[in-house]
C-alpha cells in the first residue's frame, strides 16, 4: 500500500514548477500502478498550447475557472469545478485560466516525474525519475 499526503509531496522533488503551472506528482511510473496522478495548478491568465502526443490524459477541475479549446474543431469548452475533460485522441488544445485552477490529472502511460512540456506542448515518453516518497 502506498499512502502520500499532498502537502508533504509539495515539499519534495515531486513538485514541478514551470511557466504557467505547477504540478505535484502523487503517483508515478515507479509506483507500478500503470498510470500517474497529479494535482496541477494552472496559474491565473495562463494560456498553454498543449499536445500530449505520447500520453492520454484525463483532467478534473477541483477549483477555479477557464476554458479548453479543441484546435481540431475550434470548439471552446468552459472549465469550472466539477468538469472533466478527456484527451482520448492526443488532442491538440489550448488550456486557458481566467482564475487559478486546481486540477486532478491522470496520465497513461505514467510519467516518471521530471517531465515538463517540450516545444510542441508534449511530455517526452521517458524522462528522469523523481526520487523518494
Amino acid at each position: 500500500m502506498i499512502v502520500r499526503k499532498l502537502q508533504d509531496a509539495e515539499k519534495t522533488d515531486r513538485k514541478i514548477v514551470s511557466e504557467g503551472w505547477d504540478s505535484t506528482r502523487l503517483c508515478l511510473k515507479n509506483d507500478n500502478m500503470g498510470f500517474s496522478f497529479h494535482i496541477t495548478t494552472i496559474f491565473r491568465d495562463a494560456e498553454l498550447p498543449l499536445h500530449y502526443q505520447n500520453h492520454l490524459e484525463s483532467v478534473y477541475c477541483i477549483s477555479g475557472e477557464g476554458s479548453i479549446e479543441d484546435l481540431a474543431t475550434g470548439e471552446i469548452h468552459p472549465i469550472e469545478p466539477g468538469v472533466i475533460y478527456l484527451l482520448d485522441k492526443h488532442d491538440k488544445h489550448i488550456l486557458r485560466a481566467t482564475q487559478e485552477m486546481k486540477m486532478a490529472c491522470v496520465f497513461n502511460p505514467p510519467l516518471n516525474g521530471k517531465e515538463v512540456h517540450d516545444a510542441t506542448g508534449a511530455y517526452p515518453l521517458e524522462a528522469e525519475e523523481v526520487g523518494g516518497n
